[in-house]
């Protein structure tokens, strides 16, 4: 990784000041971008990042998030980072419960306005140009798969577009696009960081340590014991209602040996997610790369944020005197 920075420093940067005669900056540490994951629950590890970061004197100048690293992110680029903290730890299961507004007629299972008034409160009204510093919330378009950089605008717009999970939060329109979920098309927006003017790129990657996925399973099919599924027989009056009622239920939670829709939909977009983070950041990777090892937290264990937090900031620690030596390279 230190080879890279230094052939890039050899080279040249386009943020080098070309006149040789030119008086030094006062600070002499390069730009410092910051790449924020999504992962739902699992990206309060970001809160964790940041506050450790910050406290060693690193701020980040430029900092792209997509889903909830885009929350995370944009929270920090409104000035209410401490504030989105005391939130997240204040949250419980039945808490987080209420801020679920479930509905079956739109295009989510989830139909949002509940959590924007929450994130409304906490950074208002504010446009993302009036920031101090330069974000990017990265979302995709739904009819041409596009990535999109929201760079101006409302921010809580732009948050609630990128972290519009499909099937569980409608989508939002923003300038004629109806966006969905940025990691459809870029889960760590390294790119985006980089190409915002990021001299320094410091990726987060909040699923870094899910283990055991995408091998090839081979000879893998159906066996005798196996029970091929049965359509349920159907009946008329209020049976037929009290029977579409359990099998809506079912639907939603599952059963035993069987996942519910949401887990359904969580699960792939996951394994999809993965993927694409891995061939994304191969082709560009970040200068740092912090990875918590966040365990067993999963997507939707909001509850659990204070032990996220506190992984994300023992995460950043480990990377303190890596970023330095990328520093003494870069300066």
């Amino acid at each position: 990784m230190l080879e890279r920075l230094l052939r890039r420093n050899r080279r040249g940067d386009r943020s080098v000041e070309a006149d040789a005669d030119a008086a030094p900056p006062k600070d002499t540490r390069p730009s410092v971008g910051i790449a924020l994951s999504g992962g739902a629950a699992r990206g309060f590890a970001h809160i964790g990042v940041l506050q450790t970061l910050l406290a060693h004197g690193l701020k980040p100048e430029i900092v792209v998030g997509t889903s909830m690293g885009a929350v995370i992110g944009g929270c920090y680029a409104a000035g209410q980072l401490e504030a989105t903290a005391e939130w997240a730890r204040s949250l419980t299961r039945r808490r987080m419960l209420g801020y679920l507004d479930v509905s079956l007629a739109g295009s989510g299972l989830i139909n949002g306005p509940r959590l924007a008034r929450q994130l409304e409160k906490t950074i208002g009204k504010i446009k993302i140009e009036a920031l101090e510093v330069h974000f990017a919330a990265v979302a995709t378009e739904i009819e041409t798969g596009h990535e999109v950089w929201l760079t101006r605008g409302r921010l809580l717009e732009a948050l609630r577009a990128s972290y519009a999970l499909p099937g569980v939060f409608p989508p939002v329109r923003i300038g004629g696009r109806w966006l969905l979920d940025g990691a459809l098309v870029n889960p760590v927006p390294v790119s985006a960081a980089r190409a915002l003017d990021a001299r320094l790129v410091i990726g987060v990657n909040t699923n870094a340590d899910l283990l055991g996925r995408g091998t090839i399973i081979q000879g893998h099919g159906f066996e005798d014991d196996d029970e091929p599924p049965l359509a349920e027989a159907g009946e008329g009056g209020w049976r037929a209602r009290r029977r579409a009622e359990k099998l809506l239920r079912r639907k939603l939670f599952g059963r035993a040996g069987r996942p519910g829709l949401p887990t359904v939909m969580v699960e792939a977009y996951a394994v999809m997610q993965d993927r694409i983070t891995r061939a994304r950041l191969a082709g560009d990777p970040a200068d740092i790369m912090i990875g918590p090892r966040l365990g067993d937290i999963g997507m939707f264990d909001f509850h659990r944020a204070d032990e996220a937090i506190k992984i994300g900031a023992e995460a950043a620690e480990r990377s303190l005197d890596q970023i330095e030596q990328a520093f003494k390279v870069l300066a």
